[in-house]
C-alpha cells in the first residue's frame, strides 16, 4: 500500500476535512479514541489500534464492530498509541504516512509527535502532519519541488538540525540564495509562493516545512 492515514486523538476542532483525502488513502488506522473519530467522519478504520482506556465501553463497543481489525493493548505500555498505529502502517509498507488529529491539545503529545515525522523518514518514508491549519513535513538535503495550496499559502522553513547550509528559495516572495540558517532563527518564517510552485534546496542539515493559513 502506497498512502496511510493515522488518526490520532487530538481536538476535533483541528481536524481538516478528510474527504480531501479519501480518495488516495489505500488504508485508515484509527490510534485509540482517533478511531471513533475516523467512525463520525464516516470512514471505516481498517484497524484500531491501542489501550482504549479513555473510551467509554458504548464508545469501544461501535469501534470494535466497525473496525476491520481491532487491537487493543495494556494501558501500561512503552509505546504511546500513536506508535502502535505507526508500527501497524510500517508493517503495510507504505510510501508515505499521512498523520491527522496529533496536534493541538497536551504540548508535550503535540512536541513528540512532530519528531516523530523523523522516524518516519529515517525509513525512507514520506510523513506529514496535517490539520485544519496547518500541514509539516520533514525533509532532507536536495532539490525540492514545493506547489501552491489555496488551503496552506502560507509557507516557513525551520531547521530541525542545529544548521541547514545552502539554502536557497527559488520562485518565492522572498527568495533565498545559498544560506546558512541556524537553529531559532525566524529568517524564513512566512514566506509565499509568487506562482503555482517554486523549488528549495540545500546541502546539509533537515528542515522542516510548514504550510498554513491563518484562523478563518
Amino acid at each position: 500500500m502506497s498512502h496511510i492515514a493515522i488518526m490520532g486523538n487530538g481536538p476535533q476542532q483541528l481536524i481538516p476535512d478528510l474527504s480531501r483525502y479519501e480518495p488516495f488513502i489505500d488504508a485508515w488506522i484509527g490510534a485509540d479514541r482517533g478511531s471513533l473519530t475516523l467512525i463520525e467522519n464516516n470512514i471505516t478504520p481498517d484497524y484500531a489500534v491501542g489501550d482504549f482506556d479513555s473510551m467509554s465501553d458504548p464508545d469501544k463497543d461501535m469501534v470494535l464492530n466497525q473496525s476491520k481489525v481491532f487491537e487493543q493493548y495494556p494501558s501500561e505500555k512503552d509505546q504511546t498509541d500513536l506508535e502502535i498505529a505507526l508500527e501497524q502502517a510500517y508493517a503495510l509498507n507504505p510510501e508515505k504516512i499521512y498523520l491527522f488529529g496529533v496536534t493541538g491539545g497536551r504540548l508535550d503529545h503535540e512536541l513528540i509527535n512532530i519528531q516523530l515525522l523523523y522516524s518516519i523518514m529515517d525509513r525512507n518514508i514520506q510523513g506529514m502532519i496535517t490539520d485544519s491549519q496547518n500541514q509539516l513535513e520533514l525533509t532532507e538535503p536536495g532539490t525540492h519541488r514545493i506547489s501552491y495550496d489555496k488551503n496552506y499559502p502560507n509557507i516557513s522553513f525551520v531547521p530541525y538540525t542545529l544548521f541547514v547550509n545552502g539554502l536557497t528559495l527559488e520562485g518565492f516572495y522572498y527568495p533565498l540564495t545559498d544560506e546558512t540558517v541556524s537553529w531559532g532563527s525566524t529568517l524564513c518564517i512566512s514566506n509565499k509562493l509568487i506562482s503555482d510552485f517554486g523549488t528549495f534546496s540545500y546541502n546539509e542539515g533537515i528542515l522542516l516545512v510548514i504550510k498554513s493559513r491563518d484562523v478563518q
